[in-house]
């Protein structure tokens, strides 16, 4: 409750609330458990406006925690339920990318966040920026998702 009350607050002070952006994990209790149960609640309060996510698919080879594959199968139903667009970004791919590209020999969670940090930066550099393709949300959403399901 505390948390959407901050979340109404922030949207009462926007003058043309698009949307949501919401970045979490689906590997872990947190991520997984409570940034659904936020994804669907702010759903509820706002219907009508776009819920976008950037969410980290757990991998089996960089697995912390057995029930991984359960929180993100469970998790994974909510966002088809209560999302318009979901980034899946891949916890494998990530590291394959800091010790292969970025020759990174034991990456940190703060170089992976770099990279999703750039990802999120690129996706969102038509809604940043003056332009005429994907200026808002529900564009971006309109030339990315071919059926509403299928926003993956």
């Amino acid at each position: 409750d505390q948390v959407l009350d901050v979340v109404r607050r922030e949207a009462e002070g926007c003058d043309c609330l698009q949307g949501f952006q919401i970045t979490h994990s689906l590997g872990g209790g947190t991520g997984a458990g409570m940034g659904t149960l936020l994804i669907s609640k702010i759903r509820e309060e706002f219907p009508d406006r776009m819920m976008a996510t950037f969410s980290v698919m757990p991998s089996p080879k960089v697995s912390d925690t057995v029930v991984e594959p359960y929180n993100a199968t469970l998790s994974v139903h909510q966002l088809v339920e209560n999302s318009d667009e979901t980034f899946c970004i891949d916890n494998e791919a990530l590291y394959d990318i800091c010790m292969r590209t970025l020759k990174l020999s034991n990456p940190s969670y703060g170089d992976l966040n770099h990279l999703v940090s750039a990802v999120m930066s690129g996706v969102t550099t038509c809604l940043r920026f003056p332009g005429q393709l994907n200026s808002d949300l529900r564009k971006l959403a309109v030339n990315m998702v071919p059926f509403p399901r299928l926003h993956f």
